[in-house]
């Protein structure tokens, strides 16, 4: 009797005559492909959890470790420091400008990132922004930063070698002759074959990509939910991203950030095509959901256009969106953290995609804001210029309120530098590039008493001008173990009203 064990999978041979028919071979793939359809049902431990990242939380089997001394924020920032390509804080690339600026309502909850090479690909960039609110939105804004690329990079590698198995697993099966495919069954091969199927009706990487950011959004939301560091159950942020592999580009979006494309048409003029919906609680199918979830959706009478999330029975906290990372007070009754996924196959007209937080989207037109990006003097000051901008509209239309952080990413998809005007190009060599003056706008400011905090006014400043980022994720966990009132950070007025009032312990 020959017996073959493959993972969870028996098969028991009893007749060596059929070895030559090729029944131990099939017994072998039947078993392979149940233990892949285990894998996308989530039946076995990720691909994160068996090989956890530097400082993820998940170690061994899955568990946490207990006597862990890591701060939020302080997670393996050194490392990711060190990644070339990786670019967060102001400044510009070859093929990417960013920038970001506090805005008048507190310390600046918006991040951003622009990921060269991602997965170890020459041909392929990671882009996002990130727009945090409440207490601690800032942190976990620059959570979700820092962890999501690199869990999108490890659902990513997993989902493509399960894909290259199954790949070989069919040209294995139409390969076999008919007496050898005599037994398998019906029904394996019907569902075999839908598989392949349905591989075909989107290109791979829209399946695969597809997948990974489910995967990978879905692990980011819980990590958050049992951060000790962080209390999230009244902070979250956005998060609107990209990849761009070749031509094929993947978005995810989660929240009420945006990304525009900047295209041309027939007649050579330069149109805006928005790439993501903004997720408000006012949508149809978001409303119903939150709904049917036994949470409410209505707007204030001194704000009827602004559509807000609350507690079944409490005016709070108010969020002016559908979907978010963190929120957890709102996670059991209708806000979730699915990232709505699209796809687009870029052509030679497409020259631009803009990532932007709503400081933006909230003063300028997607029209306005491509027209921006093409007129900047050179490609490397396109985002800081469409920033200014931004908060000149801000104190034009809105001179009573409080100017909102701004972040934004530009991604130039025509690599081709004889495109590009010769005064663009002069006016770049004038001008130190962005990086190498090192300016960062979101960080957080010491006080006269050396400590981190906010002054009376709720605006953060210093007198030592500006910090590295590195130096101010640091700053910000000290900042974490002072004493001070929740309601002291809620400065996202615009995004989320109020905290939710309940009795310590009972959530």
């Amino acid at each position: 009797m020959v017996e073959v064990r493959l993972g969870f999978c028996e098969a028991v041979v009893t007749d060596p005559s059929r070895e030559n028919r090729g029944c131990d071979c099939i017994a072998g793939l039947e078993c392979i492909v149940n233990i892949i359809r285990a894998l996308r049902m989530g039946s076995c431990l990720s691909a994160e959890s068996r090989s956890p990242l530097p400082g993820s939380p998940s170690t061994g089997l899955g568990f946490r470790k207990r006597n862990s001394k890591k701060r939020f924020g302080s997670r393996s920032s050194s490392d990711l420091h060190k990644i070339p390509g990786r670019l967060f804080a102001n400044g510009s690339t070859e093929f990417a400008s960013l920038f970001t600026q506090q805005g008048r309502k507190g310390t600046n909850q918006d991040a951003m990132i622009v990921w060269e090479n991602f997965c170890s690909r020459a041909d392929t960039i990671f882009c996002g922004v990130f727009d945090g609110h409440g207490p601690y939105g800032h942190l976990v804004a620059k959570k979700v930063r820092d962890s999501l690329p690199q869990k999108l990079s490890a659902q990513w590698e997993a989902n493509m070698r399960t894909d290259e198995v199954l790949r070989e697993i069919s040209f294995n099966s139409s390969s076999m002759n008919s007496e050898d495919t005599s037994f398998i069954s019906a029904d394996d091969e019907s569902r075999v074959s839908v598989d392949v199927e349905d591989l075909e009706k989107h290109p791979d990487i829209f399946q695969t990509l597809k997948e990974s950011f489910l995967k990978a959004f879905r692990i980011m939301d819980r990590e958050l939910r049992v951060h000790r560091s962080v209390d999230c159950f009244c902070s979250g942020t956005t998060a609107v991203t990209l990849i761009k592999q070749g031509q094929d580009l993947v978005v995810g979006n989660v929240g009420d950030s945006r990304a525009v494309l900047g295209t041309r048409e027939e007649d050579n003029t330069l149109i805006p095509v928005q790439l993501t919906v903004d997720l408000k609680p006012n949508l149809p199918a978001e409303a119903e959901r939150i709904r049917k979830c036994k949470g409410r959706v209505f707007a204030l009478q001194d704000e009827p256009d602004v559509a807000r999330v609350w507690l079944p029975n409490s005016d709070s906290p108010g969020l002016a969106m559908a979907r978010a990372f963190g929120d957890f007070c709102l996670k059991d009754f209708g806000l979730i953290a699915v990232p709505d996924i699209s796809y687009r196959r870029l052509t030679e007209r497409d020259e631009f995609i803009v990532l932007a937080t709503d400081g933006i989207w909230d003063v300028l037109s997607n029209k306005e804001v491509v027209d921006i990006v093409a007129s900047a003097p050179s490609r490397s000051t396109a985002a800081k210029s469409l920033v200014e901008t931004a908060v000149r509209a801000w104190k034009m239309k809105y001179p009573t309120s409080k100017v909102d952080d701004c972040a934004v990413v530009c991604l130039f998809l025509d690599l081709n530098t004889k495109s590009v005007p010769s005064a663009s190009s002069a006016n770049e060599k004038e001008q130190p590039s962005l990086k190498a003056q090192g300016v960062h706008a979101g960080i957080v400011k010491e006080g006269p008493d050396g400590l981190i905090g906010f002054d009376q006014s709720g605006t953060v400043r210093t007198e030592k001008g500006i910090l590295e980022d590195t130096e101010e994720d640091a700053k910000e966990d000290d900042w974490l173990m002072e004493d001070w009132s929740a309601l002291e950070g809620v400065t996202r007025v615009n995004t989320l009203l109020n905290l939710p009032r309940f009795e310590p312990g009972k959530r």
